[in-house]
């Protein structure tokens, strides 16, 4: 393969730290390469030098001739005064862009909803995001530099660039390097991972789930073990091998090592435990959504939902900027009255949010990180059943990546990743029984990510979650619901699911846009996709779907009422209880998948 780029023994300092010191290291054809590493350790300066937007204080660059190199800053840098057609495809007449097949594949994957002709100064963040990374993705570059690509891009988006990027060169062709927290996109995407940490840059081969893998070896290795780090990555490794989705089937990574790793690893989560705590501090009755809606000004934005919550349940929210995600946590939180229906909450029901502000952090800006931790409690019990454990104070904030030094740091001169972790600290010592994280991933590296994901796998009590960031979603909650055109739908295909869904709901109004102008007294006389025998078949199959369906939440309903007023000490029979509402689930999810079915067929 032929070398694109390299770097000889780059050496990077700023004034308080040495960031790099003799890093050598290249780009190859075909290297799909993605950075990890800690926030601070110099994951941007790295992508920066190698790009040619950063000198270093030593070493040097050099890029073969005739490279076309393409950067993605975090930065916002569009130009307001220009239109989104402007900005993407400058200058070039409308046959020279609209005749290339990758222009028009980034412009309908990414700016299919935004007005072609109108101004960039009115686009929210997300929307700017995708202009930029459209802007780039348009130009024919050898090399792509990446840096946090996915930052305010939904899932969809998301899916289209890991498809878009992996289509986007033949074999062995052009270069990337991604510097990015989005694991799942990692994995997706990359070969190749390099991990930064004290002062070099160290190389694993394949994706995030190999990356993982040899990280875990490399740690066992070692003389100097460092022991809550590699279980953090073993309890990841485990999830990776048994749990995440489309990865058991092929994966990226020698399956006996890993299998040998994980084989004491005990399951990710001990649902039967949780759930039985939660049913202890919650009740049967947590949070009921009685047919409610939401309306502003006079427009539905939520339809009727009939949403019943569960002690224990871990749900992850889905949908588009804008489908209602807020509204139906707000219904949740008490935050949003319906204007139809009703909300009946538990008597004991105490819900607490994660916000994308820092509102908890306001009152303690000039307090250090130890006292605001210390004033609401001298030790904070974690964990579930038989792991239950007392931490300091001290012990907390460590495990949640904090330094002795920065103990004493004022919560105002913490940076963006560590306030969020001391917020979401904060708002678990409330301890709240129902939680509702808001995209909780924002500024967070792939190490915290995990150590917070290890820290709810003991949370005993209701999560709700709304992310972007596939891999978490998957990881932390154990079923999906979306929200489409209004409607709550639950998911038990999960994310891939909800991308087919979207992908066919787009497709079907393109179509209709395409047809809108055929003759409507044609459209009027259209004989139904079904007819005679078999339409008042699948007609009395929907009948006997809704009544099957009916039956079944009722039996569901009933079953969790039988859990909650179980002996909690009989582990075995709680087990049971379990057992048979889960398959009670899957029974109602499969018939529900029919019932889509048959009435999509029957218009």
């Amino acid at each position: 393969m032929a070398h694109l780029l390299g770097a000889e023994a780059l050496h990077l300092e700023f004034p308080t730290k040495v960031v790099f010191d003799r890093v050598s290291l290249g780009i190859d054809e075909g290297d799909r390469i993605g950075v990890v590493g800690r926030n601070g350790d110099g994951k941007s300066s790295l992508l920066a030098m190698l790009a040619g937007r950063l000198e270093p204080d030593g070493g040097r660059v050099t890029v073969r001739g005739g490279i076309r190199v393409g950067v993605l800053d975090q930065a916002d840098t569009l130009d307001d005064t220009l239109t989104v057609h402007q900005t993407v495809v400058g200058d070039r007449p409308d046959h020279e862009w609209a005749g290339d097949p990758r222009a028009r594949d980034v412009i309908a994957g990414l700016l299919g909803d935004l007005p072609w002709d109108g101004p960039v100064a009115g686009l929210s963040g997300g929307q700017r995001r995708r202009v930029s990374l459209a802007t780039l993705l348009v130009g024919d570059h050898d090399v792509l530099f990446l840096d946090e690509p996915t930052n305010h891009l939904d899932v969809e988006a998301i899916s289209w660039l890991a498809a878009h990027i992996k289509g986007r060169w033949p074999a062995n062709q052009g270069g990337l390097l991604v510097v990015t927290h989005d694991r799942w996109f990692l994995d997706e995407v990359c070969n190749t991972t390099w991990e930064v940490h004290d002062r070099i840059v160290e190389p694993f081969e394949g994706g995030y789930a190999a990356y993982i893998l040899q990280r875990v070896e490399r740690d066992r290795q070692s003389a100097v073990i460092e022991q809550r780090r590699q279980n953090l990555a073993r309890k990841e490794l485990a999830w990776l091998r048994r749990g995440a989705p489309a990865r058991t089937s092929k994966p990226k990574f020698r399956i006996d090592a890993a299998n040998d790793l994980i084989a004491d690893v005990p399951e990710i989560r001990d649902a039967t435990e949780l759930r039985s705590l939660a049913v202890s501090r919650l009740g049967k009755d947590v949070v009921d959504l009685l047919d409610a809606a939401v309306a502003y000004d006079g427009r539905e934005v939520l339809h009727p939902v009939e949403w019943r919550i569960a002690p224990g349940e871990r749900t992850g929210i889905l949908g588009v900027n804008g489908a209602g995600k807020s509204t139906l946590l707000g219904l949740v939180s008490g935050d949003v009255e319906p204007t139809a229906g009703r909300v009946k909450r538990g008597k004991t029901v105490k819900v607490a949010t994660l916000t994308q502000r820092l509102d908890e952090l306001e009152e303690h800006l000039n307090d250090p990180v130890r006292i605001v931790i210390s004033r609401l409690r001298t030790t904070y019990t974690f964990g579930a059943g038989s792991k239950a454990q007392e931490l300091t104070p001290g012990q907390l904030l460590e495990s949640m990546g904090f330094q002795s030094a920065q103990l004493s740091t004022p919560v105002k001169d913490l940076s963006g990743g560590q306030k969020r972790r001391l917020q979401l600290l904060l708002i678990l010592l409330e301890q709240p029984n129902v939680l509702i994280l808001d995209e909780p991933t924002n500024d967070l590296d792939t190490d915290m990510l995990a150590a917070i994901e290890d820290l709810l796998d003991s949370w005993p009590g209701t999560l709700l979650v709304v992310s972007h960031d596939r891999y978490f979603i998957e990881r932390v909650t154990d079923q999906q619901y979306a929200i489409l055109d209004g409607h709550l739908r639950h998911l038990p295909g999960g994310v891939d699911e909800y991308l087919r869904l979207r992908a066919r709901s787009l497709s079907e109004r393109d179509e209709t846009k395409r047809t809108s102008g055929t003759d409507a007294a044609a459209s009027a006389s259209a004989s139904p996709a079904l007819s005679g025998a078999e339409l008042r078949a699948a007609q009395k199959e929907v009948s006997a779907l809704e009544r099957r369906l009916e039956k079944l939440e009722s039996q569901i309903g009933a079953a969790r009422v039988a859990l909650a007023d179980h002996d909690q000490s009989d582990y075995v029979g709680l087990g049971a209880e379990m057992a048979r509402i889960t398959g009670l689930e899957n029974e109602r999810d499969a018939v529900e998948e029919r019932w889509f079915e048959l009435t999509e067929q029957l218009g």
